[in-house]
């Protein structure tokens, strides 16, 4: 097939983007013709050709003016398939990936500070995001939408008419063979974690929708307790991402960057606690539980269908009280400190054949 692919840009630490180098590897190895509209993009695989996006804008119009350019460039061309991770204006398939915006304001509404309520949604740029959006979701410009999870489904299907038969679920893919390869001793070592200490993991950029603040608070909670706890175990959190660092924090807790090798800190901690206001599918709870780390999510994260309950993690759905977050943590913390998943049910090949099976669908309508 000749694949047209719409991303607008390449972040070493985006969830979709990485989804997307992956996808392009895959379909340039089954020898499928390639083509990226991006505005920038580092690294392109090979046999992938590069459509550079140029536009001039500003940040509220900056998402609209690029499905713009993008509908202008592939007017003069012919794709069998017109794939796209951006809200845009007209594709064949589109993944939504990055869930509904309306209901990412709406849980930013209800979990703000009160002074920021009647502020949350309001500009330009949230304007014209729900404009673009509204255009994606419309039956007459998308047939096929793939999302990465039951909850994002629900939340199109509550919003937009768009028939339900044309949705598809794919859930994310990792790379579970390299997610296995984490060195657990030398990594606690460098992090100064003792073979003792429980140590909490958090990872992820854009903290407020992450929910880094529920687990600052629960970590407080739960270290004071087990200091007054007899043969309780020394509690450490490791917060591996880009945010802006709280001023009063607890000496026990780690700040780390974004890395490319995750997996060792995932060998390192001892639970996974990821409670976000809004994730349609967060790509981080695949990849802890294909390392065998048990994970505490939110009921808001669309990742969180996966977890079997007392099993490979917990389902909080009270996350933003720290006793509910501790009491599940807690569950975990004199339990065997590996779980084993159903990895299969997430591997890169099957997200990719799933994924393809859909693109050949659309291709197939759109030559009748």
């Amino acid at each position: 097939m000749k694949l047209a692919l719409i991303r607008r840009q390449f972040s070493a630490t985006g969830g979709a983007e990485l989804y997307l180098q992956r996808l392009l590897r895959a379909l340039a190895a089954q020898n499928h013709e390639l083509h990226l509209f991006a505005e920038s993009w580092a690294a392109v695989p090979d046999k992938v050709t590069l459509h550079p996006v140029n536009i001039s804008a500003t940040r509220a119009t900056r998402g609209l003016r690029f499905a713009e350019a993008v509908q202008n460039e592939l007017a003069g061309q012919s794709f069998d398939c017109v794939f796209s991770l951006e809200r845009t204006l007209k594709q064949d398939v589109y993944r939504a990936g990055d869930g509904v915006h309306r209901v990412w304001l709406e849980r930013r509404r209800e979990f703000a500070p009160w002074w920021q309520k009647p502020l949350a949604g309001l500009g330009a740029f949230h304007k014209n995001a729900l404009a673009l959006e509204a255009q994606t979701f419309n039956p007459q410009n998308t047939r096929h939408i793939i999302v990465n999870s039951e909850m994002v489904k629900r939340e199109i299907l509550e919003h937009f008419p768009f028939p339900p038969e044309r949705i598809h679920l794919v859930r994310n893919g990792v790379d579970i063979a390299r997610l296995q390869t984490g060195r657990r001793a030398e990594t606690r070592a460098r992090l100064g974690v003792k073979d003792n200490e429980f140590l909490w993991l958090f990872a992820g950029s854009g903290w407020e929708r992450k929910g880094l603040k529920f687990v600052l608070q629960a970590f407080e909670v739960c270290s004071l307790q087990a200091n007054y706890t007899h043969n309780a175990p020394r509690m450490k959190l490791l917060v591996v991402g880009k945010g802006r660092k709280p001023v009063l924090v607890s000496d026990n807790v780690i700040f780390s960057a974004p890395v490319p090798d995750l997996e060792h800190f995932y060998a390192a901690a001892d639970l996974f606690v990821f409670p976000p206001i809004y994730e349609p599918s967060s790509n981080v709870v695949f990849e802890a539980l294909a390392a065998g780390l048990p994970v505490v999510t939110s009921a808001n994260n669309g990742a969180a269908e996966i977890i079997q309950e007392n099993v490979t993690g917990n389902v909080v759905k009270e996350f933003w009280r720290p006793e509910v977050l501790v009491d599940a943590v807690k569950t975990w913390v004199k339990r065997p400190r590996r779980v084993q998943a159903d990895t299969a049910a997430f591997s890169l090949e099957r997200n990719v054949a799933e994924t393809l099976a859909v693109l050949e669908l659309a291709a197939r309508e759109k030559s009748k």
